[in-house]
């Protein structure tokens, strides 16, 4: 039954995966009394539970094997027979997210943050209602901030089954190695997890219905991906649409079509990974007047505020790129100008990253970004086989782009492709939030031998002047 108001809160998050638990920690920090409501039994959503932390556990375990078979001999390293515990991958992966769950709710505890479990549904801008089960609360609060994130899209024709039409959620936890994979979608999910299972010893075939597989990324370096990917054994249909699927005696017969032509095949399992669709139904918040846009993402100002005064959103249901990194600081943003302070997200400096091996990382703009503008810039390339420290890492695959502005010399995209490129990006991401020249990243000077030399040399090279090529 209906429970009397609780205390006023300043401030109930809807959510609790990267966007919603960092914002209610950073408003705790400035003062407010916070609510966090969350539906599933552990914290963190879905980037910690079903989507970030497993797949890079699982993509770090399965590389590890497939160079235990094919790397390890180069470096004078002889380990034999080398067989796959599936159920110990598993496990671990389970572990890495248990214990990153369990922390955010000792980050709560330390931070006075209340956790409310169950789902949460907006009756006014001053009133979450939380049902968990036949029990329900209602939350007082000044402010309420939308944090649900996204959901997998579904196609038509390819409806989840969970068994052998596959989400991600599922992909991440498959009990046998299939021995033939379709994933249909040539973005970073399907590309991820398509490695993890290739590697385990699965056949896998991408279907990309563009041209090119990681779209929203430089050509140039998605090119290289894909042929890097193709020597690993991964092959590629680009143009390609799958129409259908149907199970039938534990196999998937799935209609393609590519330029006109129809085609079927077989596989043990299909993968889904076309994108995400903003997780913003069912709310409350339609029904209190906030705004939407039509493809079901709400509406925010500058402010991150709803139409609805005191209905605030960040993360994947607003417009914009769906990354836990982005969420993350929308929500130390928008709680900070809550409090008055001059939160803000510099949207032209947020990296993204295909955590494949080897590993693609950019930030800012792309060479077809800058000639669609009209932009006149400037290239400057470094090579990984150039590179002291990836030969002896026998990672030697990739490069480093730069691109400058050919007037102001001001860095406007950088592209890296090759061993923890991830990690390498936030250089650039750091020199591009100030504003660096290409000449400023290349002046400071970098550890030898190290990967992020490839990067001094790329802004080198900007300038005419490369010195290890």
């Amino acid at each position: 039954m209906d429970a009397s108001p609780e205390a006023t809160f300043d401030l109930v998050v809807i959510g609790s995966g990267p966007g919603g638990y960092i914002a209610a920690i950073r408003a705790a920090q400035l003062g407010m009394k916070v609510a966090c409501v969350e539906k599933d039994p552990a914290l963190g959503g879905t980037c910690l539970n079903i989507g970030c932390i497993p797949s890079k556990a699982l993509l770090d375990s399965s590389e590890r094997f497939h160079q235990a078979r094919h790397d390890l001999a180069a470096h004078g390293v002889k380990v034999g027979s080398v067989e796959l515990d599936l159920p110990t991958m598993l496990s671990r992966k389970d572990r890495v997210v248990k214990v990153l769950t369990q922390g955010i709710a000792g980050l709560f505890k330390k931070h006075k943050v209340e956790r409310v479990a169950g789902v949460g549904r907006i009756r006014s801008a001053t009133a979450v209602e939380v049902a968990n089960g036949e029990a329900k609360r209602t939350l007082a609060t000044n402010r309420i901030l939308i944090a649900t994130g996204s959901a997998p899209i579904a196609l038509p024709g390819l409806s989840f089954d969970g068994q052998r039409i596959l989400s991600s959620t599922e992909a991440l936890d498959l009990q046998t190695v299939p021995e033939r994979m379709l994933v249909v979608g040539g973005g970073a999910i399907g590309l991820e997890l398509g490695s993890v299972w290739s590697r385990l010893g699965s056949k896998v075939l991408v279907v990309e219905f563009l041209d090119r597989i990681v779209p929203g990324m430089d050509r140039k370096m998605g090119e290289m991906l894909q042929k890097s990917l193709e020597k690993q054994g991964l092959k590629f249909q680009l143009q390609t649409t799958a129409k259908s699927a149907t199970v039938e005696d534990g196999k998937v017969q799935v209609t393609l079509e590519s330029q006109g032509q129809t085609t079927e095949d077989r596989f043990d399992v299909v993968l889904v990974a076309v994108g995400r669709r903003p997780y913003s139904e069912g709310l409350g918040a339609r029904e209190v007047g906030v705004a939407y846009d039509a493809r079901g993402r709400i509406l925010v100002d500058e402010r991150f505020e709803t139409n609805v005064k005191g209905v605030f959103a960040i993360g994947d249901v607003i417009p914009g790129v769906m990354l836990a990194h982005k969420a993350e600081e929308e929500g130390v943003a928008a709680v900070e100008l809550m409090a008055g302070q001059a939160g803000h997200v510099d949207y032209d400096v947020i990296p993204n990253v295909v955590y494949t091996a080897p590993e693609l990382a950019s930030v800012g703009m792309t060479e077809e970004q800058l000639k669609e503008q009209g932009t006149e810039y400037k290239v400057g390339t470094f090579p990984f086989v150039a590179n002291g420290r990836a030969r002896g890492m026998n990672e030697t695959e990739g490069q480093v782009k730069i691109l400058a502005d050919a007037a102001s010399d001001r860095v406007l995209g950088v592209h890296i492709l090759g061993s923890r490129a991830s990690d390498m990006i936030a250089e650039a991401a750091l020199g591009m939030a100030f504003r660096a020249s290409s000449e400023d990243i290349a002046r400071p000077c970098h550890a030898h031998p190290t990967l992020p030399e490839a990067v001094k040399e790329a802004a080198l090279a900007v300038l005419g002047r490369p010195l290890n090529i």
